[in-house]
């Protein structure tokens, strides 16, 4: 999963905003540099804690290979926990709905998966079991 940042250079430097997500922005001295900081940035802001009623919108591949444009990777666990959110609200569920769908014990293991972690190949796979069409693969695209 990648999201998409503006490169403008200013005396002494670099500065951006990511495309998809306005309060997202960073700056450094040097370009790589600012990629480092537009990393950070996204990591830092994607990571809404479980509770949170923020809802990010996705990556818009409309930007991809446009000049001016980079192109920087969410970390896979906070995509994973981004795009966990993302498809239980589009699909207008309560977390509570997702867990009884997903064969869990209790409503905080389910919480636990809209937030920074490590599932385990047992919980992915009752996950692609209730829900067959969570595009895991979104976690991983280089």
């Amino acid at each position: 999963m990648k999201y998409h940042f503006t490169v403008n250079k200013e005396d002494g430097g670099y500065w951006g905003k990511c495309l998809e997500i306005d309060s997202c922005l960073s700056q450094g001295d040097t370009i790589q540099e600012l990629r480092e900081n537009f990393k950070e940035a996204l990591d830092l802001t994607l990571e809404e804690p479980a509770g949170s009623n923020m809802v990010f919108p996705m990556p818009d591949p409309k930007h991809e290979g446009v000049e001016g444009v980079v192109s920087i990777l969410v970390d896979s666990d906070i995509a994973f926990a981004l795009l966990v959110r993302q498809y239980r609200i589009a699909h207008k569920l309560t977390q509570k709905q997702v867990q009884e769908a997903m064969g869990l014990p209790n409503r905080t293991s389910y919480v636990r998966l809209e937030s920074k972690g490590n599932p385990t190949l047992a919980i992915l796979t009752k996950l692609k079991k209730a829900f067959p069409d969570f595009p895991l693969e979104e976690c991983f695209s280089a």
